[in-house]
């Protein structure tokens, strides 16, 4: 036997105990958890009032028509703009996709207080239009309504659209359409008959996606929304925080497990069954630049309305970060971060929570790195039986592992603080939902790399005497650096902004305070000192959150990655 042959088959042997590191922490921090939601909900009380009180089956009726709308609403602004990258050269392309993509990653808070500072009472558009035509009173009273939940879903949103089913159309093969034409077929029907047809699997996809964020969604609706419109994900919320009542909490919970979960299998099950070969085409084999004066308004016209539509809230966020009440710029709102008031409505300094979420991130990073990258490994390198067969469980250990990507972070959330009752003072709980949260972006964006490796490099490095240690280190690791790197910037920006889990986690008293927590807190309070300081914190977040998707584009490989 060869001595290559040797070395794999002992390392064959070890690897279902290395397996059991990534089940053992979703058995324990997952599946655990679920299944005492589904313990506390299946009582005849709590189903009984989901049935029975009128107001959970308007949150219920509510929460699927608002995603209906949010989706619609979604493709119709994606869409044109999707077409825009799709067919057409223009200047400053590269910097309005990466702009478009900015929201998606944003975190719910940020999005949601950059809206309040952008069309509240006092934001620059009111303060702009009372100036200008004299008018007594602010024109624009959007706050706790459904037009400003909506307007943030689509801005979170759109890039689903302008991704999935922009990088599909750039790639459609264009003589489709020049022979139709050719054939007397108007640009119209065209469009209806020949383009419609070849996108409808991604624009079905990203509609399911838009569907379930918007379904799940959280912060947009807490924070914008306030007590008049309530989702199941924030009535879960109030009927634990506030009403102290875990049965229909859980009962809430599992229908929304059910749900996503349904969502999630339906998702995967359309992209199984519309993979289709088609005669695709580089994207720049079907660009052109706008010529006549129609096309040239009318590119102008998308551009210039998708740079103020996306960039506008986050631009008011700095600015009103920046000045007082009276419009005077001022860097109080920042210099009060380091202190504590008396009046606080948070039991530490809010550069304090900064510091916790820097250092839960951090932690995430490697916790979570080192879990996907051992994970990834095992999914490309399953564990053969002492008969040489490959290992059975393969087939369903990727759709297991992907599974807390279905789950709702607030029904998690919910989930530790009935399961892990004495873990319920230590930031140790916050840190595992964290990770627990960032652990499927790493592994997806591990996988792709480390699939495309060669066996053969690692064949020949075992050859000549490698072991499988120094076969990883040397082979593997030089060539998944650079995705590693991505993928740690994942596990950060997403541990900086989780906000539905921590939010039932971290208690008021707290000294273990994150800052989406505390952004949320501070705007739920009046006072402009305390609306000033929220500007502030998400502020500063964005800006890290930022610089992490930069680092992300920056250093992915050779674009490859499914997010």
């Amino acid at each position: 036997m060869m001595p290559r042959q040797i070395i794999w088959q002992k390392l064959a042997r070890r690897w279902p105990l290395i397996l059991l590191l990534p089940l053992l922490f979703l058995a324990i921090f997952f599946f655990y958890p679920l299944g005492n939601i589904l313990r506390l909900s299946l009582t005849a009380e709590a189903l009984g009032e989901l049935v029975i009180r009128p107001s959970f089956r308007r949150v219920v009726w509510f929460t699927v028509w608002q995603a209906a709308l949010s989706t619609g609403l979604t493709l119709l602004i994606g869409l044109p703009a999707a077409y825009l990258f799709a067919r057409y050269e223009f200047r400053g392309k590269t910097v309005l996709r990466a702009i478009t993509t900015i929201p998606f990653v944003m975190p719910t808070v940020v999005v949601a207080t950059a809206f309040r500072a952008l069309l509240g009472v006092n934001g620059p558009l009111n303060r702009l239009l009372v100036s200008g035509f004299d008018l007594p009173v602010p024109p624009i009273q959007l706050e706790q309504t459904l037009t400003i939940i909506l307007l943030a879903h689509v801005f979170y949103n759109v890039t689903v659209v302008v991704r999935l089913v922009g990088g599909f159309w750039g790639n459609l093969n264009p003589r489709l359409v020049e022979a139709a034409q050719t054939l007397g077929a108007s640009p119209r029907r065209a469009f209806w008959e020949i383009t419609l047809p070849l996108i409808r699997p991604p624009l079905i996809s990203a509609s399911l996606l838009i569907y379930l964020f918007t379904f799940t969604s959280f912060g947009v609706v807490l924070i914008l929304g306030g007590p008049s419109f309530s989702t199941i994900e924030t009535e879960i919320y109030r009927q634990y925080i506030t009403f102290l009542r875990p049965d229909v909490a859980g009962a809430l919970s599992l229908l929304q497990i059910v749900f996503t979960f349904g969502l999630m299998w339906l998702y995967a099950k359309w992209q199984q069954q519309t993979a289709v070969s088609l005669d695709f085409r580089p994207t720049e084999s079907s660009l052109r630049q706008a010529k006549t004066a129609g096309e040239k308004l009318a590119v102008g016209s998308m551009v210039v309305g998708l740079l103020l539509f996306l960039l506008t809230p986050l631009l008011a966020l700095v600015w009103q970060s920046l000045v007082d009440r009276e419009g005077q710029l001022t860097l109080a709102y920042y210099q009060a971060l380091p202190t504590l008031r008396r009046d606080s409505i948070v039991f530490i300094p809010p550069l304090l929570a900064l510091r916790n979420s820097l250092g839960y991130a951090l932690l995430t990073v490697i916790v979570a790195g080192v879990l996907g990258l051992l994970t990834a490994t095992l999914l490309i390198r399953p564990p053969r039986l002492r008969s040489g067969r490959t290992f059975r469980w393969r087939s369903w250990l990727d759709p297991v592992f992907m599974l807390p990507l279905g789950a709702s972070a607030v029904t998690l959330g919910f989930g530790y603080v009935v399961t892990f009752r004495w873990l319920r003072t230590s930031p140790l709980l916050v840190l595992i939902a964290h990770v627990l949260v960032a652990f499927p972006f790493v592994v997806r964006t591990l996988l792709p790399v480390l699939q495309g490796i060669k066996p053969s490099l690692r064949e020949a490095a075992a050859v000549l005497g490698a072991s499988p240690t120094r076969v990883w280190r040397e082979v593997d690791l030089p060539i998944v650096g650079r995705a590693l790197l991505v993928a740690s910037v994942f596990a950060f920006t997403v541990s900086m902004g989780e906000f539905g889990a921590t939010s039932f986690i971290v208690r008021p008293n707290s000294g273990y305070l994150t800052i989406p927590i505390a952004i949320e807190r501070f705007l739920g309070q009046p006072g402009a000192l305390n609306f000033g300081q929220a500007l502030a914190m998400s502020t500063i977040l964005m800006l890290v959150t930022a610089v992490g998707f930069i680092a992300i584009e920056r250093f992915r490989y050779a674009d490859i990655g499914e997010f």
